[in-house]
């Protein structure tokens, strides 16, 4: 069953288009992420489906409803902003049982779904605290009982860890997306963090100027994006000039294989690699393109190698740092292998 819908999506402040044609869906208890710079629509996206911004065009969706112009309090939906929006003079539990409070529920059933709902992000013994004697992991994990405690349809992520150190912010993610997996919750986050939506998204939807450039499980964003802009954004270390021979990709004097299901016109094209993706080895006792190393960058557990190949320009690789085995030296000559299966023909 489909959680969220939007088909056709359009809004603009001014001769700004925030939202540009925007269509997805979201199955029920998978988590979107909704990731791109600033300025590229996420957050004007969330608040349309929340019901704070009316849409130009278009429909939104939700358990197959059409809420395109109910109020937020008739969607279903629930909200965690990433300042977490907690009332200063309630206690833990008041601020969690406030949208119980509103929607009437009685008092005793009000108790024991914020008694459970606290015991869910692990807040039951710190009920009776205020806002301010919180951490500001605390702070967030009462903000995300507070909106699992109305049980939504549909739970909406607004930067929900950008005011977190890394170690913290890590640790929560993991948290979060134990909870919603443990609630089958259908759940929306916004985020600018690759790594926060690689962690917690079943599918990303990389947002470049109020359009979707790509929508796709993680691993199909991470390892072959569809554009430039998503192949930058994503980090993606090599983006190589290429020209496109029939079946065959020709970077300067070498050539290789296209990618399975890559199908381009002939001509000047780009190919995307990640640099842990192409192979590394000795000149003189593998095969592949000749290069020499110019730059090299430990990186802990693994080295980044910056080389030099004739015909292609600098490439980056890397490779796990071996223990007790030194790292390559600069001017160092090597071989480097391009497997087709990872890489990608970039759309444009």
């Amino acid at each position: 069953m489909t959680a969220l819908m939007l088909e056709g999506l359009e809004k603009r402040f001014g001769s700004v288009a925030a939202i540009d044609g925007v269509s997805l869906d979201l199955p029920k208890g998978e988590i979107l992420a909704l990731l791109g710079p600033s300025g590229c629509g996420k957050t004007t996206i969330l608040r349309t489906v929340a019901g704070f911004i009316a849409p130009d065009r278009g429909v939104v969706r939700l358990a197959g409803r059409d809420v395109t112009r109910l109020p937020p309090e008739q969607r279903g939906t629930a909200m965690v902003f990433q300042n977490y929006a907690l009332f200063p003079h309630m206690t833990v539990a008041e601020n969690v049982a406030f949208g119980l409070k509103m929607r009437r529920v009685s008092r005793g059933e009000r108790e024991g779904r914020v008694r459970s709902a606290l015991e869910l992000v692990q807040l039951d013994a710190l009920a009776g605290r205020y806002p301010t004697e919180l951490s500001g992991g605390q702070q967030q994990r009462a903000a995300l009982a507070r909106a699992v405690v109305i049980q939504p349809d549909l739970l909406l992520l607004d930067e929900p860890f950008g005011a977190l150190d890394q170690n913290l912010r890590e640790s929560l993610q993991i948290e979060l997306r134990k909870l919603q997996q443990r609630l089958n919750l259908a759940t929306v986050i916004v985020t600018h963090d690759q790594q926060e939506a690689m962690i917690l998204a079943d599918s990303i939807a990389v947002l470049r100027a109020g359009q979707v450039e790509q929508l796709a499980p993680p691993s199909i964003v991470y390892d072959h994006p569809a554009t430039r802009f998503v192949a930058g954004f994503m980090g993606v270390d090599n983006i190589l000039d290429a020209v496109v021979d029939g079946d065959t990709l020709r970077l300067g004097p070498h050539a290789m294989a296209m990618p399975p299901g890559a199908r381009r016109p002939n001509g000047p094209a780009a190919i995307a690699v990640r640099a842990e993706a192409i192979g590394l080895g000795d000149t003189a006792t593998e095969t592949g393109w000749a290069g020499r190393i110019a730059y090299v960058t430990n990186l802990g557990g693994r080295v980044l190698y910056e080389i030099d190949v004739d015909g292609v320009g600098r490439l980056k690789v890397e490779e796990p740092r071996a223990v007790g085995r030194p790292t390559r030296g600069l001017g160092e000559a090597v071989s480097v292998r391009l497997d087709p299966q990872s890489c990608t023909v970039l759309r444009d």
